[in-house]
């Protein structure tokens, strides 16, 4: 399995995705992620695993607890990256608008 299909079937759970929106500026136990959940902690840990597969968490142990955190890139350079090889159009604009200077706004009736 390559890294973009690692990453998209990641983000095909919307449970996985919860969890990604959880962790985004904190780190977070696999207890405290549990908690948030109704379903069972195995599961949650499943998911863990799939996400720690794609990519888009690590893990940090201290003593008998584990931390989950976002690898806060990862996400970004793979949709990226997918989407300027399935929409080149679309970069090159964003790239365009970018370099143009913002145009003030017009006042109504001008």
């Amino acid at each position: 399995m390559d890294e973009t299909t690692g990453v998209f079937r990641a983000l095909a759970d919307p449970t996985r995705r919860q969890i990604l929106q959880d962790l985004q500026g904190i780190e977070l136990t696999a207890g405290d992620i549990a908690s948030r959940f109704t379903i069972t902690a195995p599961s949650v840990s499943r998911h863990l695993g799939v996400l720690r597969s794609a990519g888009l968490v690590v893990e940090r142990r201290d003593g008998n607890r584990v931390f989950y955190s976002l690898v806060e890139d990862r996400l970004a350079l793979c949709v990226g990256q997918f989407l300027s090889i399935v929409c080149p159009e679309q970069v090159v604009l964003r790239q365009r608008r970018k370099r143009q200077p913002a145009q003030p706004a017009q006042k109504k009736g001008e």
